[in-house]
């Protein structure tokens, strides 16, 4: 068990994500998704969590499986072409996940999700937590327009199948 770990998630609190993700910050990165959502046909989720729970750090369940329990939970797994992707950003230990659907096997390496992690934790480390979010949604953006470009067939109120607000878990 790690003490340190226990302590920083322990010490972590809400009124400090939502310092860190005000309204007109969460209302920023929004407007980015659907901007970048309408330069392809997938789907991004943003999510930012405070701290996992003791029995979570107790258990050494990391930021990744963490991520993934969350891709469930927000249900980003449930799209048509199973395109969904979620940026889990998890403020205790400083961490930024990506999880992607199935439906980028094959198409996106491990290697180019892993540098727009690196990418917004670097903003992180300097402070900018809005301009890591929003440079991480418009990096996730160009990726999807690669790999999933728009279908013009669709018509576009129906193409948004996952809520575009970030979640504060």
């Amino acid at each position: 068990m790690n003490i340190t770990r226990l302590l920083r998630h322990a010490m972590a609190t809400h009124w400090r994500t939502r310092m860190l993700y005000p309204a007109s910050t969460l209302d920023a990165i929004e407007q980015a998704i659907a901007r970048a959502e309408q330069t392809h046909a997938g789907e991004i989720r943003f999510a930012v969590e405070t701290a996992l729970t003791p029995k979570h750090i107790l258990n050494d369940v990391t930021a990744h499986d963490h991520a993934l329990e969350v891709f469930s939970q927000l249900r980003v797994w449930d799209t048509e072409a199973n395109n969904g992707v979620l940026i889990y950003v998890q403020l205790a230990d400083r961490h930024v996940e990506i999880v992607a659907d199935r439906g980028f096997q094959g198409r996106v390496g491990q290697p180019e999700w892993e540098a727009v992690c690196r990418l917004m934790e670097e903003h992180f480390r300097a402070g900018r937590f809005a301009a890591g979010s929003i440079a991480g949604v418009d990096a996730i953006g160009s990726l999807l327009a690669r790999h999933f470009p728009q279908d013009g067939a669709k018509p576009a109120n129906s193409r948004n199948q996952l809520p575009d607000r970030p979640t504060l878990l």
